[in-house]
């Protein structure tokens, strides 16, 4: 179990690397059974990925990316706070990554640069996801077969495209979590 104010990086590179977190209300880092699931799942296609850590908060799953071989990881996040505590432990860490201290919305609204690994955890809160969802799609934001991590609430009915096909799925507490293939609506892309 990891100290308060505290998660560790999983896999890779940076294995048992910790991530300062700051305490924030709200905040709600996946757990390290989920990342590690996450990552399982992914291992076939991280390495050398661009993933956008859409949502980012703390920056566990982008970071859990770059130590497993990610090319390039992008993490959005309004929070100051959390934005600062994220670029001080890609420091920390000496690893790159680019930091956007923005509203994650606002930013979908900017020129595109596709993705083929997306974080989809915004906070509960927010209900983000079927607005997300359609930004990223419409947008130019993930390459023609991208893989999409989505995480919700237990139970939530959430409208996400037809494109996105469910690949792998799972609960943990009252958490559901599941991975989806873009499959593009050209076939020959």
């Amino acid at each position: 179990m990891t100290a308060p104010g505290r998660i560790r990086v999983i896999g890779g590179s940076l294995r048992n690397s910790r991530i300062e977190v700051p305490d924030l209300p709200g905040l709600r880092p996946t757990t390290d059974r989920v990342r590690e699931t996450l990552f399982n799942w992914l291992q076939p296609v991280v390495e050398g990925s661009r993933c956008l850590d859409l949502y980012a908060g703390t920056g566990a799953l982008g970071l859990e990316a770059l130590s497993r071989g990610a090319a390039a990881v992008t993490f959005v996040e309004r929070e100051p706070r959390l934005v600062a505590a994220l670029k001080a432990n890609l420091a920390r860490l000496k690893v790159s990554g680019e930091v956007v201290g923005d509203d994650a919305a606002r930013w979908l609204r900017g020129s595109a640069s596709p993705f083929d690994i997306v974080l989809l955890d915004p906070p509960f809160v927010l209900d983000a996801w079927a607005g997300a969802a359609r930004a990223l799609e419409d947008g130019g934001w993930l390459t023609p077969r991208a893989w999409i991590y989505v995480e919700a609430p237990r139970g939530a009915a959430l409208a996400l495209p037809g494109t996105w096909l469910p690949h792998r799925q799972g609960q943990a507490g009252d958490v559901a979590y599941a991975l989806y293939r873009r499959t593009p609506a050209d076939p020959l892309s």
